[in-house]
């Protein structure tokens, strides 16, 4: 299996319009941090989680030319808002792209975005659209997306829900504000765990970095990766204070997980 942080950034990004912060004037590469997205490989299958604003970006960067399924974590503009990017992957296939999430999520996206969720609205002749299939989920109910079994998790955004997805040895949790304990339990014996970190204090909707590595720890998984970044600290400086095990994640930063 092999997961890739296509993007690690807050909604802001990073570097944020207007900052001359030494994150955002950084040099380092990994301190670019655009909206957070991954793609999960595995069984021939190709498995996109969220759809940002720079969708299109991480794609060409990623050499990817074809995705299985898109899952969706919650509607927030940072998470989906790189929708329509998805019609040059509906157009090479000719045909519509399995979306799926909370149904809440799907609803809004349905609504939102109807040119590519209803079916009735043809494009003109010598133009394209992006064309989605959407499928609700049930948080805690295994389904299988080609043979890939995913584990949806319903996770608290503040007063809002999203969801986290487990993939076999792996889990992908970002905008979460806390872990309930039935989740933890799912959680069990995990290779790589990815979770968001937004800051060095709390954050009403967010995990704070030390609280992301409190879960981490209570969660127990071999690897831990934070996410979902802000320009509160360069790459460097954060994983130098980061305990063994856990480290930032970057964008385009490859995993390779072996499969039980």
């Amino acid at each position: 299996m092999r997961l890739t942080l296509l993007g690690t950034g807050t909604s802001f990004g990073v570097p944020q319009i207007g900052c001359r912060c030494p994150t955002c004037t950084s040099s380092d590469p990994r301190d670019r941090r655009t909206r957070t997205a991954a793609l999960i490989e595995t069984r021939g299958k190709r498995l996109l989680i969220d759809t940002p604003p720079e969708l299109r970006l991480q794609l060409v960067a990623a050499g990817v030319d074809r995705i299985d399924a898109v899952l969706y974590t919650h509607a927030h503009a940072d998470h989906v808002h790189g929708i329509d990017d998805l019609r040059a992957i509906s157009v090479r296939q000719g045909a519509a792209l399995a979306a799926y999430g909370p149904a809440a999520t799907m609803a809004e996206l349905a609504a939102r975005f109807p040119y590519i969720f209803d079916a009735r609205v043809v494009a003109h002749a010598g133009t394209s659209k992006p064309e989605l299939a959407s499928h609700a989920l049930e948080a805690g109910r295994t389904v299988s997306l080609g043979g890939v079994p995913v584990l949806p998790l319903a996770l608290p955004h503040g007063d809002h829900g999203v969801f986290g997805y487990r993939v076999g040895p792996v889990a992908y949790l970002t905008d979460v504000k806390s872990i309930p304990e039935a989740v933890a339990a799912q959680l069990a014996g995990l290779d790589v765990l990815v979770l968001n970190a937004l800051l060095p204090e709390p954050h009403p909707l967010h995990l704070s970095i030390p609280e992301a590595v409190a879960a981490a720890r209570r969660i127990g998984a071999r690897r831990t990766f934070l996410t979902h970044l802000t320009h509160d600290a360069t790459h460097a400086d954060l994983a130098a204070r980061l305990p063994a095990g856990v480290a930032p994640a970057y964008d385009g930063l490859v995993i390779e997980v072996r499969e039980p």
